[in-house]
């Protein structure tokens, strides 16, 4: 049998990545979703643990042992500095769960794998993958589609997507695949099916 197929899927926020990720796992494909992981990356005992409070002190650990991310958030989010610290405390652990975890999958008799990351590129993940994936929309309809979805007001949103509307375009011109989802739902899927099938059938030819 082939060696497990390992698709990156990335894209920004409210362009569908996790619609696209389901829409994939229907047709069989195992989900490695980056954020999860992130959340285990935090935990007691975790690679990054350890190192996160040593750098930012102990009043960023909550009352169960956990790290208070609405504690860590304002600290690194205010400053680029601290922030490029945490990225470089947490990504390079993330990358190696990660890596344990596609090989997990890969020993399981997993076909395709989706590892699912809105920071495929920016933390250098995009080297696990044999390909990637990006899902896109116009910068209006993604910041209405995070707006209904977390209750941050759309000028806010849409302030966030348009200084890392750079990012968005060097995604796509980084791709392999372009999943448009600005239409409908149905439409999303065909889209998605129809660059499933065409993988499936470059799968064929290898196998």
């Amino acid at each position: 049998m082939a060696s497990m197929y390992v698709i990156g899927l990335t894209g920004g926020i409210g362009t569908g990545k996790s619609v696209v990720a389901e829409m994939l796992r229907e047709q069989g494909a195992e989900i490695l979703n980056a954020d999860l992981v992130g959340h285990e990356a935090y935990l007691p005992g975790a690679p990054a643990y350890e190192a996160i409070v040593a750098e930012f002190g102990p009043d960023v650990v909550a009352e169960d042992g956990t790290i208070d991310r609405k504690k860590l958030g304002p600290i690194v989010f205010g400053d680029p500095v601290k922030l490029m610290r945490l990225n470089a405390i947490t990504h390079p652990r993330m990358k190696e769960m990660m890596r344990e975890k596609l090989a997990e999958a890969e020993r399981a008799g997993t076909r395709v794998a989706v590892l699912e990351a809105a920071l495929l590129f920016d933390a250098s993940w995009d080297d696990l993958t044999d390909e990637v994936w990006v899902t896109l929309v116009d910068a209006e309809t993604a910041a209405r589609r995070a707006s209904e979805r977390s209750g941050i007001p759309v000028e806010r949103v849409l302030e966030r997507i348009q200084k890392a509307q750079m990012a968005s375009d060097e995604r796509v011109r980084r791709s392999d695949v372009v999943i448009d989802t600005s239409g409908t739902m149905g439409e999303t899927r065909r889209r998605t099916l129809e660059a499933w099938r065409e993988l499936e059938r470059r799968l064929a030819a290898r196998d």
